[in-house]
């Protein structure tokens, strides 16, 4: 029985990504409940502590890693949307061009979107 690979799937098998698909939500779970008490337990907050707390370099490494978390998570559900979507029963002939295009637009944007976090987070102040 051979294995079916999918060529642009993040994983190399449906478990990988399910197994990124669970991983990332629960960084992301964990990262908004982290940033949602800090902003609940200080209802007096100024600009100057929210600073502080985000300026961190474990707020920093775990806000990049709660973006990357969201890339991961984004593109395995986009790509899942796109090969159970734009299917050639569903659209015909123009479905395989469609959903490439599709995919690639999710990749590029997942990457400027991880750049861009990196750049906000690591750049000059």
């Amino acid at each position: 029985m051979a294995l079916v690979k999918s060529a642009t799937g993040l994983g190399k098998s449906g478990l990988s990504d399910w197994m990124i698909q669970r991983v990332s939500a629960v960084i992301l779970a964990v990262y908004s409940v982290c940033v949602l008490g800090f902003v609940l337990f200080n209802p007096e907050m100024s600009f100057e502590q929210w600073q502080s707390f985000m300026g961190s370099t474990y707020m920093k490494v775990f806000s990049f890693l709660a973006i990357v978390a969201l890339a991961g998570h984004g593109w395995v559900g986009m790509w899942t949307i796109s090969t159970d979507y734009l299917t050639e029963r569903q659209m015909g002939s123009i479905a395989t061009p469609i959903r490439i295009l599709f995919q690639l637009a999710t990749i590029i944007a997942a990457i400027v979107y991880v750049v861009w976090a990196a750049m906000i987070l690591w750049g000059q102040n």
